[in-house]
């Protein structure tokens, strides 16, 4: 029998404000426990929440990003359940009446493929605090500065039929809250994780399956091996004969498998109803008219920019506007170097190789943009060839000075004066008379691959300085 897979993902992504949703307390990351817990984020009796606009804003913020509807009167309402880092007994989340509505976003499968996720919702809601289970023995401890922390849950339409376009659409969803600036979207510090919502069915079918819910994931990686690991375990339960349970599941990444972690619940199991002590939310035209004049250029608006006015492939473009700090990276660069494609091509090669070497991210590069134009703009105006400026490259990164000054200190200015380079030629045709019969007696259609020999020859008796194109050129004519 044929399967296909039915997928909805649920991403929480942590607002990057200053305080809590609806506390002063802070939300800075690594304090140590507890200490960052004030009497409204414990429930106590007397208090009230007083919610904090700057989260209202950034939601808005990405309503719009996504083209989705923003409600003009949304409603908080509690979510009931009993749990040891829930110190209030409820969750404050919006269930009827979220801030954001129906909205769309488009993920690329490749080159050519463009396939759209429709948004059901983003609603704000408060996160909980954190169970600690190690270093306490049988014990359990309770870090509560989390709970309050704001965030948007966004949850898709169950459009997604793979784990790779899972990956894809979730990578999405990250950049783009990046390049909105409304959160750091840091997955090892839990400000972006996801739920997902997995079932199968056989192709064909437009009846949904019973479906799981794999919790807290929070890599891309991950979220491909989750659900694939899912997919299989319900294909293998429904042909030997049993039944899927509508669950709750964890992914171990150790043991690269889901297991059982709870029934899962649905929407009446949490006794939801409106918070008697916040107002709805009023958001005006005017506001979203003024936040929307506060909008970036957007990944897809910018890569099609970076095809349309500076010629690059569908390819270069879509890796370059991954991070809005790498994109920056690159039109800074190029506002020095002046070559679109060979900026590209540096920025994805060299440059990305040694922040991955080192671990690194692009805003602490120890090359910054202006240094990379000037080392680029040396390579297109012949100053250096492209083999020598790799040279130059890992001394820069070595911090050992800029382009212009490394070259001048080791003296790597590119040969270009045709006698200097036509008497090397001729050196090098003299000393190989045997690879000169040769290159003459062969077909035209294998001379180009030959000629490669006394290029080599020429490039290295100059010590990698000689023009590569002059040389070319001159051999060709001299070997005919």
């Amino acid at each position: 029998m044929s399967y296909e897979s039915v997928i909805g993902l649920e991403i929480h992504v942590q607002l990057a404000t200053k305080s809590k949703l609806f506390s002063g307390a802070a939300t800075r990351y690594g304090a140590d426990p507890n200490i960052q817990a004030c009497i409204v984020d414990l429930g106590m009796p007397g208090v009230l929440p007083v919610i904090n606009e700057d989260a209202i804003k950034m939601a808005i913020k990405f309503g719009l990003a996504i083209n989705a509807s923003i409600t003009s009167l949304s409603v908080f309402a509690r979510k009931n359940y009993f749990y040891p880092d829930l110190p209030k007994g409820y969750q404050i989340s919006q269930l009827d009446l979220p801030i954001v509505a129906s909205g769309t976003i488009d993920i690329r499968l490749d080159e050519s493929e463009v396939k759209t996720i429709r948004i059901t919702r983003a609603h704000l809601e408060e996160d909980a605090g954190k169970s600690v289970h190690e270093g306490f023995g049988e014990n359990t401890g309770i870090d509560l500065n989390r709970a309050g922390t704001p965030l948007i849950e966004i949850v898709s339409e169950p459009d997604i039929r793979s784990a790779k376009e899972a990956a894809a659409y979730m990578k999405k969803i990250h950049s783009l809250v990046r390049y909105l600036e409304i959160s750091d979207g840091n997955m090892q510090e839990g400000s972006f994780r996801c739920d997902a919502n997995v079932s199968i069915r056989e192709k064909g079918s437009t009846e949904l399956g019973t479906r799981t819910e794999i919790k807290n994931i929070n890599s891309f990686r991950f979220v491909e091996m989750a659900i694939d690991h899912e997919i299989e375990r319900q294909i293998d339960l429904i042909e030997s004969g049993q039944r899927i349970t509508q669950e709750t599941r964890l992914y171990d990444s150790t043991k690269d498998e889901t297991r059982s972690m709870r029934t899962k619940e649905e929407a009446n199991d949490y006794r939801y109803f409106p918070d008697p002590d916040l107002l709805p939310v009023s958001v005006s035209d005017d506001l979203i008219n003024e936040i929307r004049q506060t909008m970036p250029e957007l990944p897809d608006a910018k890569r099609q920019r970076f095809i349309d006015d500076l010629g690059l492939s569908e390819y270069d473009s879509e890796v370059l506007t991954t991070s809005r700090e790498l994109a920056n990276y690159y039109e800074e660069t190029l506002t020095v170097a002046g070559n679109a494609k060979l900026t590209a091509n540096w920025v994805m090669g060299e440059l990305s190789a040694a922040l991955n070497k080192d671990g690194l991210e692009i805003t602490d590069s120890t090359v910054n943009a202006q240094m990379l134009g000037q080392l680029v703009k040396r390579i297109d105006d012949n100053t250096i060839s492209g083999k020598i400026a790799k040279q130059v490259f890992e001394t820069m990164w070595a911090g050992e000075g800029t382009a212009d000054e490394i070259i001048e200190a080791k003296g790597l200015q590119q040969v270009t004066d045709t006698g200097a380079i036509e008497k090397l030629v001729d050196e090098v045709i003299s000393a190989n008379p045997k690879q000169v019969e040769q290159y003459q007696n062969s077909p035209e259609d294998r001379k180009g691959k030959l000629i490669g020999f006394f290029v080599g020859q020429v490039m290295k008796a100059s010590q990698g300085k000689a023009n590569p194109q002059q040389v070319n050129s001159l051999l060709k004519e001299k070997l005919q």
